[in-house]
């Protein structure tokens, strides 16, 4: 098999205990035969995922904490440092969506804590494994945004807000380390992991957008073949897609039709936007 610059890496992904972030270190592990750092907060939940990894258990390594916690991050540089572990690649994956609203029902708990999650967990984690990363010979930060990042979503304020400033942090890395570190952003639309468990959905509703979502397999092969390839902006799903084309086309009247879509969908979730 012909050799790619992922081979023997070592990873750290947060938000690995399951969804994108355990399906790409099982991925990564058995394509790649990748070491993995995954940073989660259940321990029960990712030791239950350690087990699908049969005899690659021992690749797979875990800290529990809360990404949104500067000192957290520094907990694990130090773990690095003591330890003599030169992480390759960061992937920061951890994120959570919230409820389909207008901004002006959303809560300051909401936005503190979209804001911690989804933006400064990004931030902290590049600002404190930067030093440790520059080391490796092959230095990657792999930064998972979302079609939301392209084209804002109407009834999604806040989690297009914290992805669009991760796609700008990305892009903006990628500008001031040319050539020094490979800096890619990832743009899916909607997949199947558990991202939606927090929008409360009804039975029915759920169904419905389930079925308009891609198959996890599928996504984690997409973003893997992404970075196997080095593409600095991998974007994917129909959806997903037709959000960051239409959105470059027709800046203006894109998140409108968006809007109007979800609104006439028929889906209780959407009611509160009429």
């Amino acid at each position: 098999m012909k050799k790619n610059w992922l081979d023997g890496k070592t990873v750290i992904i947060t938000g690995a205990s399951g969804g994108i972030g355990f399906a790409l270190s099982k991925a990564l592990i058995e394509k790649h035969d990748c070491k993995i750092i995954g940073i989660a907060r259940n321990k029960e939940k990712i030791e239950k995922a350690i087990d699908n990894l049969g005899e690659k258990k021992s690749n797979f390594s875990y800290l529990l904490f809360d990404v949104s916690k500067f000192e957290n991050w520094k907990i694990l540089s130090d773990h690095l440092d003591k330890n003599g572990i030169i992480p390759d690649v960061l992937i920061n994956n951890a994120g959570f969506m919230l409820p389909f609203k207008s901004f002006e029902n959303c809560t300051i708990d909401e936005i503190d804590e979209i804001v911690a999650t989804d933006i400064k967990s990004v931030l902290y984690g590049v600002k404190t494994i930067m030093p440790d990363i520059k080391k490796s010979a092959f230095p990657a930060i792999i930064n998972v945004s979302s079609a939301a990042g392209l084209c804002a979503v109407a009834g999604e304020s806040l989690y297009c807000a914290s992805k669009f400033a991760v796609r700008g942090f990305t892009e903006t890395l990628r500008a001031e380390y040319h050539k020094k570190i490979f800096v890619s952003g990832i743009y899916p639309g909607f997949i199947e992991t558990d991202i939606v468990d927090r929008m409360n959905l009804n039975k029915e509703d759920e169904k419905l957008v389930k079925k308009m979502m891609m198959p996890l397999a599928k996504a984690t092969d997409r973003i893997v073949k992404g970075l196997e390839r080095k593409k600095y902006h991998i974007c994917f799903g129909k959806d997903g897609k037709l959000m960051s084309v239409f959105s470059k086309l027709f800046p203006k009247s894109t998140p409108l039709i968006i809007a109007t879509v979800l609104k006439n969908s028929g889906l209780k979730t959407f009611d509160e936007m009429k």
